[in-house]
């Protein structure tokens, strides 16, 4: 689809939903109006619409949260885009990774914070943060300081508790306690090794396009 075939509203615009490109994580929604589309498409980070300052802005402008866009989807009705990013940082203002995390509900109860959608990523940027402050007290740090050597033992030590969990007939719940630590600990030594868990990400989607 072209750019002149996107339907843009009475006020010019176009809702843009942003979307982490190797996650799924659903980052934010905003409005691009023709410019902000032309913008992002040459300049390879998003740009939008203010409808509130009625002005444009570039994501990430100030606060260093820029997004990388990957690609640029239309819908079959070409009146709304879907954009593929990685976000450095986080994408909300509130300092949030992403901008829903608020549970709506039917009753007048106040909904409550969602269960992370993407825990891996949470668990790699408090790993990332006990790696450059080392705050006392943390099991991370202390992994982390304690060299690859330990964190390798230390994820054989589960692999195995894994393994035991399944064979010895204790339980699915002790089985996903297990896989936990497992995952938990591979993220440790990605890292120390300064691996983003998007490689990973990149090389299970590279592995699954070739089948």
């Amino acid at each position: 689809m072209t750019l002149d075939a996107l339907r843009f509203d009475a006020q010019g615009l176009v809702p843009a939903v942003v979307q982490e490109a190797d996650t799924g994580e659903l980052l934010m929604v905003a409005w691009m109006d023709r410019a902000a589309v032309e913008a992002t498409l040459a300049t390879g980070v998003t740009h939008f619409w203010s409808r509130s300052r009625g002005a444009p802005w570039r994501k990430g402008e100030t606060s260093g949260h820029t997004q990388h866009v990957q690609a640029v989807y239309a819908d079959c009705d070409g009146d709304t885009l879907l954009v593929l990013v990685h976000q450095e940082g986080v994408a909300c203002h509130t300092g949030s990774r992403t901008c829903f995390f608020t549970a709506l509900k039917a009753d007048a109860t106040p909904g409550g914070p969602l269960a992370p959608a993407h825990m891996l990523e949470r668990l790699e940027r408090t790993i990332q943060a006990r790696k450059t402050d080392a705050p006392s007290g943390s099991y991370v740090a202390k992994l982390l300081a304690a060299g690859e050597g330990d964190i390798c033992r230390k994820i054989g030590e589960e692999a195995t508790e894994v393994i035991t969990a399944a064979l010895a007939g204790e339980g699915d719940r002790r089985l996903v306690e297990e896989v936990a630590d497992l995952w938990f600990h591979t993220l440790v030594l990605l890292g120390a090794r300064g691996i983003p868990l998007r490689e990973v990400l990149k090389e299970l989607a590279r592995r699954h396009a070739r089948r």
